[in-house]
């Protein structure tokens, strides 16, 4: 099934629909996408008939939201090409770094700043480097606590894409710190265009057990990147198993795949070619990803409005400091 969630403009709120060669059929309203992954199979299924006894919306008349709120986010860097290529252009370090290849590494973006299909993207105003990312995300189906890899696949509901904007400039910079990237990843991520149940894409695993699937990104309707998910060095039910070691997965999840290579960000082809080239995004800029069995995603590339300006930040010298340790004065 694919499973998207649109504006109802009668009820003025979002509402989760059935996707059908004949349009989009709406579920009753009591549902949310939430719920509906949360309440397993069998609700689901029961569902999707009264759905489809439902008429067809044509889907060129329906604004399209994210497909659901996330519970969280955790994003992966599962593409070994795009980790050497962005390392050298953000860190301008070259290679791989040995602890990439223990374990397949993540960080939590903002679950708050999920946009949908056609949505403009609002960049901060001082950032001058923008980047979109191309991956593919899992959504986590039900609650589970240190999954055994070999029983994750039950753990995936199905499968969106992801595009994880960057602001290059900004990530370089606060990640000079010692601490994963902030700011420069915090203001905006897109999901869509909609849900497709893991089932849908079971024929397309490869003899090793990984998703086979054609991932491109154009700008402006040029061809910038493409790569196959199956080039990924960790399957989802890998990332799942991981993600809830000595920790938890719930419905809702989100786990991205990490950006593919070849082309999958401008910051991989800038840390090979050594120059930001291509150039970075403008505003106005339209960005289309497109996943073979899942569809295409499209967003305007934007920019907010300037942000307040932050106090200066308080030094002190040594003396300073060790005066504020004793806590006995």
């Amino acid at each position: 099934m694919k499973l998207a969630t649109y504006l109802d403009r009668d009820l003025r709120a979002p509402r989760v629909g059935l996707v059908t060669d004949e349009g989009l059929h709406p579920f009753a309203v009591r549902h949310s996408m939430r719920s509906l992954i949360a309440g397993g199979r069998d609700v689901l299924d029961r569902a999707a008939d009264h759905a489809r006894a439902a008429a067809a919306i044509d889907l060129a008349e329906v604004e399209l939201l994210a497909p659901l709120e996330p519970a969280s986010v955790r994003d992966f860097v599962a593409f070994e090409e795009h980790v050497e290529g962005v390392r050298r252009s953000v860190d301008g370090v070259s290679g791989v770094p040995d602890a990439w290849y223990d374990a397949p590494t993540f960080y939590f973006t903002n679950p708050h700043a999920i946009l949908g299909p056609g949505a403009e993207v609002p960049f901060p105003a001082a950032c001058a480097a923008r980047d979109f990312e191309l991956e593919v995300a899992a959504v986590v189906g039900a609650e589970g606590r240190s999954v055994p890899p070999e029983e994750a696949g039950a753990y995936v509901f199905g499968y969106t894409i992801l595009n994880d904007w960057s602001a290059r400039d900004l990530q370089g910079r606060e990640m000079q710190v010692g601490l994963g990237p902030a700011k420069g990843k915090d203001f905006a991520s897109t999901l869509g265009p909609w849900i497709v149940t893991a089932d849908e894409l079971e024929p397309h695993r490869d003899e090793d057990g990984f998703l086979d699937l054609l991932c491109t990104v154009s700008v402006n309707g040029v061809e910038v990147g493409r790569d196959r998910l199956s080039n990924v060095g960790w399957t989802f039910e890998t990332m799942i198993a991981y993600a809830s070691r000595d920790s938890c997965v719930v419905a809702g999840d989100v786990l991205g795949s990490g950006t593919v290579g070849n082309g999958g960000c401008l910051a991989e082809l800038w840390g090979r070619h050594g120059s930001q080239e291509p150039k970075p995004l403008q505003p106005g800029d339209v960005v289309t990803l497109e996943v073979e069995g899942i569809g295409t995603l499209t967003n305007t590339v934007g920019v907010a409005p300037p942000a307040p300006e932050l106090p200066p930040v308080r030094r002190r010298d040594g003396a300073a400091r060790a005066a504020a340790r004793d806590v006995s004065r």
